[in-house]
């Protein structure tokens, strides 16, 4: 026979008053993240879900100023070849490991020498690093290197237990242990991913969430009607064709904030067999599709004017752009000839990857009328984000539509992407003339002296074109009214610290 008590009032209260207080924040994201990795992985989405789970060496203000996080302070040496970092007290990872000097040597040189590891090339610069005591390291780097910092505002800098990667080696993202407000919970491939507040954090009182779940739904008007259904509380990066429809709504905010990136597509000149095609062999065919398309027209009819036509990975508003090499106008007739002088007068035909969703599907729908009119055919196979990234990477693919988030300093939106062995150099493009230009960039703190060497690197890629840059995204972010605190950066991350939703 069961017994049932009853309680009293008091302790119904008591018993009851963690789930009245506890609360989950869903957010919609437009891609499902890949590994959940710092050191393997790529995705855009996946750093949104890194902003909540592992804390960095330094961050970024909306303005874009460097500032502390782990680290509380750092120092150069004279020539600009030491960095020397002071790090936080009292820090510990996830499973209780404590965060300290020893831990950083750890996380570079994991970022260094692990077999697959993407961060490579992003801290190539760093000779040594030594553990000065528990709360000091310091950085001996090859020849001075003015992207540092910046590299260390992002998944460089994301530092994670030494012993969690120690024992889970490359399977380390199926369960990534970090020192951030949330820990990992679950991931269910395609549906969801699940953090729980830490409890130990340092800002915990900043973080007033008792979980965060991330839900990947790439249609951009399934994701707003969900929010509008109140089924997500957020959601990043609205198709701006539903921005009109997003600020009437009075239930309804929208954050918006100009992106530091860009929307491109990156094309095979040396990845493998499938490189081996007259776009991949053959500059002056990617000159011709570029000359194809009209960025001001694309720009128009998939994003309403919203977002900015680029042809560089530096927007035409940034003190980086190369002013002598514009935005080109759609020349069509001067594609043909390009094509023709290259041996292809009858037209080429070419595959082209995109993500499925559809506002990546209609900017290349776009562009595939466009090259038809000047004989370039474009056959487009639509596939899952994380599996097009996986395929570009592998080198099984012709062209890629793929973007960029961007990057603090201008090193991270070319570098990686342009120089031999780059770590997401996918086009496995190179050039001594570009590695000579872009490792220059990095040795100078003078931004006259980087300008030119920029200047000269994207003089070259304007000439060879691994990479047909399309335009420069505005990011938009819509929240239920009852989530108070966010704050748009232009790096597109969510933090959540002081953010908070009112029952």
């Amino acid at each position: 026979m069961r017994i049932m008590k009853t309680l009293g009032l008091a302790a119904v209260l008591a018993a009851t008053s963690g789930l009245v207080h506890a609360q989950d924040l869903r957010i919609g994201l437009q891609e499902d993240p890949d590994v959940l990795d710092p050191d393997q992985s790529r995705t855009f989405v996946g750093r949104i879900v890194y902003a909540s789970l592992c804390d960095k060496l330094v961050d970024i203000t909306p303005e874009l100023e460097i500032v502390p996080m782990l680290a509380t302070g750092w120092e150069w040496n004279e020539d600009g070849t030491e960095l020397t970092m002071t790090l936080r007290e009292g820090v510990t990872f996830h499973d209780g490991e404590p965060f300290n000097a020893e831990a950083v040597v750890a996380n570079i040189d994991r970022s260094q020498n692990f077999e697959l590891s993407r961060r490579k090339s992003e801290v190539k610069s760093i000779e040594s690093v030594e553990a000065v005591d528990d709360l000091t390291v310091k950085f001996t780097l090859s020849a001075p290197d003015a992207t540092l910092l910046a590299q260390f505002a992002d998944r460089s800098g994301m530092m994670l237990s030494p012993k969690a990667t120690a024992e889970a080696g490359e399977e380390f993202g199926l369960n990534p242990v970090c020192a951030g407000p949330f820990t990992f919970k679950e991931r269910i491939q395609q549906d969801r991913i699940v953090l729980e507040k830490f409890t130990d954090y340092y800002r915990a009182d900043e973080i007033n969430f008792d979980t965060v779940t991330f839900l990947p739904i790439p249609d951009t008007t399934v994701r707003l009607a969900n929010l509008r259904a109140g089924d997500l509380d957020m959601l990043e990066r609205l198709a701006a064709t539903d921005l009109g429809s997003a600020e009437a709504d009075d239930g309804l905010t929208v954050e918006k904030a100009t992106s530091l990136g860009y929307q491109a597509m990156t094309i095979n000149v040396g990845n493998g067999p499938r490189a081996e095609n007259p776009l991949g062999e053959n500059a002056a065919v990617r000159q011709a599709l570029s000359l194809s398309i009209d960025r001001a027209a694309l720009n128009q009819v998939v994003f309403e004017g919203a977002f900015a036509p680029g042809n560089q990975p530096f927007a035409p508003t940034s003190p980086w752009y190369n002013a002598e090499f514009p935005v080109p106008e759609r020349d069509v007739e001067a594609a043909k000839a390009l094509l023709a002088e290259a041996g292809f007068a009858d037209g080429v035909t070419i595959e082209v990857q995109v993500a499925n969703n559809p506002v990546q599907t209609q900017v290349m729908q776009v562009i595939q009328s466009m090259a038809g009119e000047a004989g370039i055919t474009i056959e487009l196979a639509a596939k899952e984000f994380a599996t097009l990234l996986a395929d570009q990477s592998a080198g099984d693919y012709t062209a890629s539509q793929v973007g960029w988030s961007g990057r603090v300093d201008p090193d991270g939106n070319i570098h990686q992407f342009m120089t031999t062995g780059g770590g997401i150099n996918d086009s496995k493009y190179s050039d001594p003339d570009m590695d000579k230009f872009l490792n220059e960039a990095r040795l100078s703190t003078d931004p006259a002296v980087r300008k030119e060497s920029y200047d000269a690197a994207i003089a070259k890629q304007q000439e060879d074109m691994p990479i047909v840059y399309l335009y420069h995204p505005v990011w938009i972010w819509v929240l239920d009214n009852d989530i108070d605190g966010f704050t748009p950066y232009p790096d597109g991350m969510i933090r959540l610290h002081g953010v908070s939703k009112t029952e």
